[in-house]
């Protein structure tokens, strides 16, 4: 190996020096190739990387410094250099020896740009590789010579499927420390290729390689005489990438922003999903399904007479059609479809389990809309792709669930486009990613149920009962008083001669929820029932009074959406712990402290109290009386 820390063509381009516009307009128009490195802990990920970067004669001065400062050398070659150091991004991961994140890097070649993501091989951080593997083309799934196939290997294979990138390297590792024996390599092939067929991977490319010491890397190498195959960068630069396949697709773009500087210019602007898009072109705008024509493609560098799949542009319509951000223009005679259900593989990347029934922003492609997932009609367990009855699905777990969402929402199966099939759940009180997943297709259900419109509505139900409808919803610990205080307002209410009913949380668990135990599930499935029952009631003009624990924000938050601007009015029955536990009429927390009350809210399941209630009441400051006075006050001045 030469001394190419001193070699000139890492401190200076050529072409850079004679003419700085040739060589920007050279690296224009050459293609992105994004690509992830997957496998298991130490398969040598970051020196594999590392390796690429060096090779490929891109790394930067301070990098350069770095190397010289850090380098190690060993054998007779002159110097060795430790890769891994150039892309292991904090001290503090290196202190602990694993990769906490998903690293991403950027290197070229003559002929193409590249940027990499370095993704941790601990099982724990399954969700940093699908985060890196979703907008990648190609996944390079390495594997120790030494160790073969291992579970990691297997997950991130079946990830990289199931995302649904098609390009696949073998990358056997490390074969330096196996004396390059060809046998080795052919086992894993072989290994391999029965586990990819299962999994319905039908093609891959094998290579055997040293990161470390540069075999097969940038090009063949004299160590493995026995291989005929590309060098990695070569299978790298040559490589179909998916905006070229995308382009063949029909045409989708999903609106970002509507761009209107003035008056007289009105255009939609975002990235082409697929497909191309020409002047005069006839499109649909969905869900609305208006339809126009293409008039103007604008860019900052002026109009185009094309665009194709990957280019970010702004297109102007020759009609005045309602288009806003989420919406998606699609070709006319070819649109996508539009659905409120579906059936999706859901990749779970949070802590916590997934709670079916709770309420989850959905994210895909520019829309954002409210979906709740069902219990899952399966488990996958990728080692042996069976198919395991599951309630919930917990961290790194890979199952398949049926979906629904608040509104209808354009979408395609994620095998046809990743941008209109691709989503993600978002926790509504955090704001956390909880999970990634990919649409298989709508419920039949979801075309063939539809909302029959009534005459009578709920203003005049309202109208004749003299009232505005509204759900006062008391929440707090048991034993806080909810009951006690509903019943009393009920009764103040019913003497005014208001319309009212009362749905009390002991009471329902005898008919609509008697099938619900009080798991965290359970518990969240319990207040949407009851959610949907006192939006109904609301629809009959009543006022609807609830008293339930309601532990979780999500939900009583979740309700809150269901019903018309300001007609959930939340109470809160302020309770401490103890004073809650003191009056126990019904005996529950002393079962609760022997054991013999699991998920008891307060002792061993959490209740997360109103940040920002209507009303809040201090049973330590108010009698049971006072306080329902107060609430009625509150509710009919």
């Amino acid at each position: 190996m030469t001394d190419t820390l001193t070699d000139p063509i890492y401190k200076t381009d050529a072409l850079i020096a004679e003419d700085i516009d040739a060589y920007l307009k050279v690296h224009e128009h050459k293609t992105m190739l994004r690509f992830i490195t997957c496998g298991s802990v130490d398969d040598g990920k970051s020196t594999l990387i590392g390796r690429l970067l060096y090779d490929s004669k891109m790394i930067f001065e301070d990098q350069l410094a770095a190397l010289e400062a850090d380098s190690k050398k060993v054998g007779t070659q002159g110097q060795e250099i430790d890769f891994a150091l150039l892309v292991d991004g904090l001290a503090a991961e290196r202190e602990q020896g694993i990769t906490i994140d998903v690293a991403y890097r950027f290197f070229g070649t003559e002929k193409r740009k590249f940027i990499v993501a370095d993704t941790p091989g601990h099982e724990q951080y399954t969700r940093n590789m699908v985060t890196g593997a979703s907008t990648a083309d190609l996944a390079v799934i390495l594997i120790d010579a030494r160790k073969g196939i291992l579970t990691q290997t297997r997950r991130h294979s079946y990830l990289a499927h199931l995302i649904g990138i098609r390009n696949i390297v073998l990358a056997v590792n490390k074969m330096d420390l196996v004396g390059y024996d060809q046998a080795v390599f052919d086992r894993i092939v072989k290994d391999y290729t029965e586990f990819a067929r299962s999994i319905g991977i039908t093609a891959f490319t094998p290579m055997p390689i040293s990161g470390f010491k540069g075999d097969n890397i940038t090009g063949p190498s004299a160590n493995t005489p026995w291989y005929t195959g590309p060098a990695l960068i070569e299978h790298l630069e040559t490589v179909e990438v998916n905006s070229a396949a995308d382009a063949d697709k029909p045409f989708r773009m999903a609106v970002q922003w509507v761009n209107r500087p003035n008056l007289d210019f009105r255009g939609f602007s975002g990235q082409i999903a697929t497909g191309s898009v020409r002047p005069g072109d006839a499109i649909r705008v969905l869900p609305s399904g208006k339809t126009s024509t293409i008039t103007r493609i604008v860019t900052l560098n002026g109009d185009l007479d094309e665009a194709v799949a990957g280019q970010s542009v702004t297109l102007c319509f020759a009609d005045e059609v309602d288009c806003s951000r989420g919406d998606v223009i699609a070709a006319s005679d070819n649109p996508p479809q539009v659905a409120d259900q579906f059936e999706a593989t859901i990749v779970w990347m949070a802590d916590e389990e997934m709670l079916p029934g709770r309420s989850y922003w959905l994210k895909i492609g520019t829309q954002t809309v409210t979906a709740t997932v069902q219990q899952p009609k399966y488990q996958v367990n990728v080692n042996t792709m069976e198919q395991l009855a599951a309630k919930t699905l917990e961290l790194n777990a890979i199952g398949v669930a049926n979906l629904s969402t608040d509104k209808q929402i354009v979408f395609e199966p994620y095998e046809a486009n990743r941008t209109l099939g691709g989503f993600i759940l978002i926790d509504k009180i955090t704001n956390a990613t909880v999970a990634a997943g990919m649409l298989h297709f709508s419920l039949r259900r979801a075309q063939n149920v539809h909302w029959q419109a009534t005459d009578v509505s709920r203003d005049f139900h309202a109208g004749l009962k003299n009232q505005k409808a509204a759900v006062l919803w008391f929440t707090g610990l048991s034993g806080a008083g909810k009951s006690t205080i509903a019943n009393l307002v009920e009764k103040r209410l019913a003497r005014m001669n208001r319309h009212t009913f009362l749905l009390d949380g002991d009471n329902v668990r005898h008919g609509l929820n008697k099938d619900l135990g009080f798991t965290d599930a359970d518990r969240v499935e319990n207040i949407r029932r009851v959610g949907e029952v006192a939006k109904l009631m609301t629809d009959a003009g009543l006022i609807v009074i609830t008293a339930f624990i309601s532990p979780f924000r999500a939900e009583r938050d979740m309700v809150r959406q269901m019903m018309q601007p300001g007609e959930f009015i939340e109470v809160h029955i302020d309770s401490t712990l103890a004073d809650a536990e003191a009056r126990d009429v019904k005996g529950l927390y002393k079962k609760a402290r022997a054991g013999q009350l699991k998920n008891f809210t307060g002792i061993d399941s959490p209740y997360e109290a109103p940040e920002d209630p209507e009303i809040r009441i201090d049973t330590a400051d108010m009698t049971a009386e006072e306080a329902a006075e107060a609430i009625v006050a509150r509710l009919i001045p």
